[in-house]
C-alpha cells in the first residue's frame, strides 16, 4: 500500500509499504480520509519540531522515518483478540494521543502534557496511508449524522474544545479569537456553543467572512495596521475581552492577543510557533493577565467534539477546501499549502486514490 513517509526537514516521500499487523489490543483501520494540518507543513519545512527523533518514543517504540498524518477518520477493518467484536466495521475517529498513564502528570489528570506522550503522525505511524493500526481504546465510533469527510476534522475540533475548556469561559463572556484559520474557526464555534459572544480578528477578509458565517458576533480586520485598541474597546465598553485565544501561530499574534485582553483577563495560546515570538512581559505583570498554553487534547474532548459536530453546533463542511489523492499528495496537497495568500482551510487526502 502507499504511504507518505517523513524522513526529515524538507524530506517527505510517497512509498509502498506493508499493511501493518495489529496487536491483540489494537484495531486495523481502513483510512477514509486524513486531513493536512498546518503543523504537518511546518514539520516538513522547519522540523523536526514534534516528530520523534534521536531515540524511539517510550510508548510506541517509534521514531522517524514514519508515516505522517494526525487528523484521521476511517472504518475498523479487523480487530485484535482482546478487542470488543462489536466495534468491527464501525466508522471511527481516532484519538491520536497516547499517554503513559503512570507519570505525575497523567495521575494528576494532565495527560496532554505527559512527557512520554505519543501522537499518531509524529511518534507513531499516522493516517497518510491506506491502513493504519491503533489501540482500540483510542477510537471513537461516529454517528450517521457525520459524513466520512467530516470525521478527519474531529481531531482539530478537539484542539479547539480543549482550549475552550482550559480557559474557564462562562456563558455571556466576551471573548476574542486572533486568527481565523481552521483551528481559529473551530474555536469560535466552540465558544459560541458555550454561550460566549465572540470577536474574530484576522488580516484576511475571507477568513473574517467565514468567521461571521460560523457564529462570530463581531469581526475586526487588522490588515492595515490600524490601532487595534479602538475597535476592541468600542465592542467591549472600553474593558476588553475577558479571554483571548491566539490560534494563528504568527510572530506578532501573541503580542496582539495579550495587548487586547482586559486587565486581569486570560490569554490562551493555541498556535504552534515555528519562530520565537517577542512581546513586552510588563503587559502581563502590570495588568495581572494570565497566559495559558493549550496543546492537544484531554480525555473526553473527542467524545464532546463528536457530540457538538453531530448536533450541528460545530460545522465542518465549510472548512473542507478540497480532496486530493494520496498518490500525488506532495504536489496537490503539501506544495499547495505553501502558497502565499491561499484560501485553504483543510485539504483532505483520499488514500484510495
Amino acid at each position: 500500500m502507499k504511504a507518505l513517509i517523513y524522513y526529515g526537514n524538507k524530506d517527505i516521500r510517497i512509498e509502498d509499504i506493508q499493511i501493518p499487523n495489529h496487536e491483540a489490543n489494537e484495531v486495523l483501520i481502513e483510512v477514509a480520509y486524513t486531513s493536512i494540518c498546518a503543523t504537518d507543513i511546518e514539520e516538513w519545512q522547519y522540523g523536526p519540531l514534534w516528530v520523534q527523533t534521536g531515540q524511539p518514543n517510550s510508548i510506541t517504540g517509534r521514531m522517524a522515518p514514519l508515516v505522517l498524518g494526525h487528523e484521521i477518520g476511517g472504518r475498523v477493518d479487523s480487530i485484535g483478540a482482546r478487542v470488543d467484536k462489536r466495534i468491527k466495521g464501525s466508522r471511527v475517529a481516532i484519538n491520536n494521543i497516547l499517554t503513559c498513564g503512570t507519570c505525575y502528570w497523567c495521575i494528576k489528570g494532565k495527560q496532554s502534557v505527559c512527557p512520554n506522550l505519543a501522537v499518531a503522525g509524529f511518534s507513531a505511524d499516522g493516517g497518510l496511508q491506506e491502513y493504519m493500526k491503533w489501540p482500540a481504546t483510542h477510537v471513537v465510533p461516529i454517528p450517521e449524522s457525520i459524513s466520512d469527510k467530516e470525521i478527519a476534522l474531529a481531531e482539530p475540533t478537539t484542539v479547539a474544545i480543549h482550549a475552550v475548556r482550559k480557559s474557564g469561559v462562562k456563558p455571556g463572556d466576551i471573548t476574542a479569537v486572533v486568527g481565523c484559520g481552521t483551528v481559529g474557526l473551530l474555536t469560535i464555534q466552540a465558544l459560541c456553543a458555550s454561550g460566549s459572544e465572540v470577536i474574530a480578528i484576522d488580516i484576511r477578509e475571507n477568513g473574517l467572512k467565514k468567521a461571521s458565517e460560523l457564529g462570530a458576533a463581531h469581526v475586526v480586520n487588522i490588515a492595515n495596521d490600524l490601532p487595534l485598541d479602538e475597535p476592541i474597546k468600542e465592542l467591549t465598553d472600553g474593558i476588553g475581552p475577558a479571554i483571548v485565544f491566539e490560534t494563528a501561530g504568527a510572530g506578532n499574534t501573541p503580542e496582539i492577543a495579550i495587548s487586547i485582553c482586559q486587565r486581569g483577563g486570560t490569554v490562551v495560546l493555541v498556535g504552534i510557533y515555528s519562530k520565537k515570538p517577542h512581546f513586552d512581559f510588563n503587559q502581563i505583570v502590570g495588568q495581572e493577565k494570565k497566559v495559558l498554553g493549550s496543546v492537544a487534547t484531554s480525555p473526553g474532548d473527542l467524545a464532546h467534539a463528536i457530540k457538538l459536530i453531530g448536533d450541528g453546533r460545530i460545522k465542518l463542511k465549510p472548512l473542507i477546501s478540497d480532496v486530493v489523492p494520496l498518490s500525488n499528495v506532495i504536489n496537490e496537497g503539501f506544495n499547495r499549502m505553501l502558497t502565499k495568500n491561499k484560501d485553504i482551510y483543510r485539504i483532505l487526502v483520499d488514500p484510495k486514490l
